[in-house]
């Protein structure tokens, strides 16, 4: 089982990156994607989920209206659409899958990408 995160990189307060999560190994339309973050010094946190249906979505209150998921199934490809960066968004972004629904804690969770590194920054 294998996810491979992609699509990091430096931007300007107010810009805009999306980032992919490709799935290997396992039939990913039976399973909720959540990604996470890690700041400097801080605590892995939920960011956005998306269940195995696509109707069942769930955000951090910190990126509700800014970030949106979405999943191809077809593509076996989770994405993370982030508008309106703010330097505070600043973090490794991990992607993970599990079973069925989504959850918001990191210990849920049974596979998880390598991380990438999405910078905020003038």
């Amino acid at each position: 089982v294998q996810l491979q995160a992609s699509g990091g990189g430096l931007v300007r307060p107010g810009g805009s990156l999306r980032l992919s999560c490709a799935a290997s190994g396992f039939e990913p339309d039976y399973y909720a994607i959540g990604w996470f973050r890690q700041a400097p010094g801080k605590e892995r946190e939920f960011v956005a989920g998306i269940g195995w249906t696509v109707t069942g979505t769930r955000y951090a209150n910190s990126v509700k209206g800014r970030f949106t998921i979405s999943r191809d199934n077809d593509k076996n490809t989770a994405f993370l659409q982030m508008n309106s960066l703010l330097p505070e968004d600043t973090a490794v972004y991990y992607c993970a899958a599990r079973s069925w629904s989504v959850a918001t804690m990191g210990n849920e969770y049974d596979y998880w990408g390598q991380g990438t590194l999405v910078t905020v920054s003038s």
